[in-house]
């Protein structure tokens, strides 16, 4: 089993603000900006409807953004109910070099992907939303996906069509004539989870910050995370894709001290050298959910 740490949502190009964290502590991941897909902001569960989702993303935007704008729903894991066609699965597409590199990999059924993306906490003061100025910006896993299967999109488009004709609303499927690639790839979750029974699927969001979910270290940038001492490689342990072993890893007496590359997508981790991983996994999701 291979677990891949997947960088997902705003970013400091795309929506250029971090994700919120609320005060209550919910976590609202927020999808790329993307003028050539259909989906807005309206067409997702963001969060519950006690808050003005509209004014957050106006305030904290400086009014760039609001539920009308367009966005790369991607990984859908949580369609908005009467946006999801009969069958729906939680799934990922996944192109170019990142499909190379899970390819690579050789990732694929069976394996899990564990989303994170840029987080910060938010306060309402004056009823206006905005960062808490004290509140640092963090690295959060915010969901995942238990790989079902993959399905081949372009080079088979007709077969996946026929077998999971839910498919067609995914950006990666709704739009060929933009998502053209060979490696044009969609990562369809199963309809139960192998790790937390009362889960609706192999895949979902975490609804709330919790300090098992951060991966930025205490005191740190973001991209500086704080691991358990057993991620640690060695001559008989491969380390995490695109962090080779040397300068970028640190331990001490609290674990792991890592210089996650601050550029690509899908950090992989062959569990099958790190017999730790699976039951960390499971009690991750456990605890987040």
């Amino acid at each position: 089993m291979k677990i891949c740490f997947s960088r997902k949502g705003f970013d400091s190009q795309y929506g250029r603000i971090a994700s919120p964290i609320l005060p209550d502590g919910r976590l609202v991941p927020l999808p790329i900006p993307a003028a050539h897909d259909d989906l807005t902001m309206k067409d997702i569960k963001l969060t519950s409807v006690d808050i003005d989702v509209d004014g957050l993303l106006h305030d904290l935007s400086g009014g760039r953004l609001s539920m009308e704008t367009h966005i790369h729903l991607d990984p859908d894991l949580s369609r908005a109910s009467d946006q999801r066609l009969p069958g729906w699965r939680p799934a990922l597409g996944q192109t170019g070099a990142a499909h190379g590199h899970l390819a690579r990999q050789k990732f694929g059924a069976g394996d899990v992907f564990l989303f994170f993306g840029w987080f910060r906490k938010v306060e309402r003061v004056g009823g206006r939303w905005r960062y808490a100025a004290s509140a640092p910006n963090l690295h959060v896993m915010f969901g995942w996906l238990e790989v079902a299967e993959v399905l081949p999109i372009v080079t088979q488009r007709e077969d996946c069509l026929r077998r999971h004709p839910w498919i067609a609303a995914h950006p990666h499927v709704a739009k060929p004539d933009h998502y053209d690639s060979d490696l044009n790839n969609l990562y369809v979750a199963g309809t139960a989870s192998r790790y937390v029974n009362r889960a609706s699927f192999g895949a979902g969001q975490f609804p709330y910050f919790k300090d098992a979910l951060r991966l930025t270290a205490a005191g740190g940038s973001r991209t500086l995370w704080r691991l358990p001492g057993w991620f640690l490689p060695d001559s008989t342990r491969p380390p995490l894709s695109y962090h080779p072993a040397g300068s970028r890893w640190g331990h001490d007496d609290q674990g792991v001290l890592l210089r996650s590359a601050a550029k690509g997508q899908e950090f992989v981790l062959d569990a099958d050298h790190y017999p730790e991983a699976e039951p960390w996994l499971r009690n991750l999701l456990e605890e987040a959910i």
